[in-house]
């Protein structure tokens, strides 16, 4: 068997690339449908909708969706981490929060991935991960320090934020320290239906889908964003890269997405870029070619 690359294969570009978008202009998205859509609501929607999705097009493409025998407790194990964790940690947190500076706290998961990765995994850290993890944490430190006022006035809502980004570290690390035998497409269906069970219950119990019908038009075209690309799509992206290469490249990867996320902000929410934002742009981007960039083979 292979080593995993030290860096993120081409092939894996477009996705990285899709993912990137998907996920980042989807903090817009989610305030905007968290404005009129209850937490519990709306994340039963995208997950149950989602994964609904996802399982119609694996069927029609012919692909089996029976798990594999003994693959239940780890695939529940790593739903609550992954998605049951994450989505709600996330929904609660940016209702108190402005998007980019929910974006900015969501991603710093490599903080926590990378180390718990060389702990659990025995992952080699080699000079260039470092290098990228470093410019790409400075990135977030610049947007981070416009931050604080922010996290004073509401530390609840930035606390959520940064245990849904422990949460997914944790999860990303288990998902490869306890690989479940299944192809991409038909685990991202089933990680996403089960780990939305607690979140269906909850809505059931807490909030009412009657609501929905005063719903207006932009709530509305947010949540249907979030079940086809953010979930549908993206999470199949996301699992995708996560189980081709090493923890420590995938959560480099990711750290252009929270700029993208600040991006949308100024696009669609009003905010207005500041010479933090910008210098945070071109040190993720001189992260993000830490891992893009194979190493040379030396010589001899």
């Amino acid at each position: 068997m292979s080593a995993e690359p030290d860096h993120l294969p081409r092939r894996l570009w477009w996705v990285l690339a899709g993912l990137t978008l998907a996920w980042g202009f989807n903090w817009t998205a989610m305030k905007v449908a968290l404005s009129e859509v209850p937490p519990w609501t709306f994340r039963s929607l995208c997950l149950g909708l989602g994964a609904g999705v996802l399982f119609i097009a694996l069927r029609a493409g012919g692909q089996r969706l029976v798990l594999p025998t003994g693959q239940w407790r780890r695939l529940w194990l790593l739903a609550l981490l992954n998605i049951t964790s994450w989505n709600m940690l996330v929904a609660f947190g940016v209702g108190m929060i402005p998007s980019g500076r929910a974006a900015i706290l969501a991603y710093t998961m490599p903080v926590w991935a990378v180390p718990l990765s060389v702990w659990l995994l025995g992952e080699r850290i080699t000079g260039a991960k470092l290098a990228g993890l470093a410019l790409g944490l400075g990135g977030l430190a610049l947007l981070l320090g416009e931050s604080f006022i922010g996290f004073g006035e509401a530390p609840l809502g930035s606390l959520l934020v940064l245990g849904a980004a422990v949460s997914w570290a944790l999860g990303t690390v288990v998902q490869k320290r306890f690989p479940v035998r299944l192809p991409v497409g038909p685990y991202t269906a089933w990680i996403m239906l089960l780990g939305g069970v607690p979140i269906f219950i909850g809505a059931l119990v807490l909030e009412d889908f009657r609501d929905l019908r005063r719903v207006s038009l932009a709530p509305a075209l947010g949540t249907a964003y979030n079940v086809f690309i953010a979930f549908a799509f993206a999470h199949w992206a996301w699992i995708k890269i996560a189980t081709s290469v090493p923890v420590s490249v995938f959560s480099i990867s990711m750290l252009l997405i929270p700029v993208v996320g600040v991006v949308s902000g100024m696009l669609f929410l009003g905010e207005r870029p500041t010479l933090a934002e910008y210098g945070a742009l071109l040190l993720v981007l001189c992260a993000l070619a830490t891992v893009l960039r194979p190493r040379r083979a030396r010589a001899g």
